[in-house]
């Protein structure tokens, strides 16, 4: 596998895992930031999985 491509699924793997975190454990009153918007949460937690794809 490329480093390219580790990278980008690493990215897309961590975006759906944001996803998921929200959409299944989200905050319901709105005052958690991460959890109540669900494109700040694919957002953070696709650039957890490009830093941990891209780590050696």
């Amino acid at each position: 596998m490329t480093p390219l491509l580790k990278t980008i699924l690493g990215t897309a793997v961590g975006a759906a895992v944001g996803f998921l975190i929200y959409r299944f454990i989200g905050c319901r009153t709105g005052t958690c930031p991460l959890n109540s918007n669900p494109w700040i949460s694919m957002i953070v937690w696709g650039a957890v999985g490009f830093l941990i794809a891209s780590a050696k």
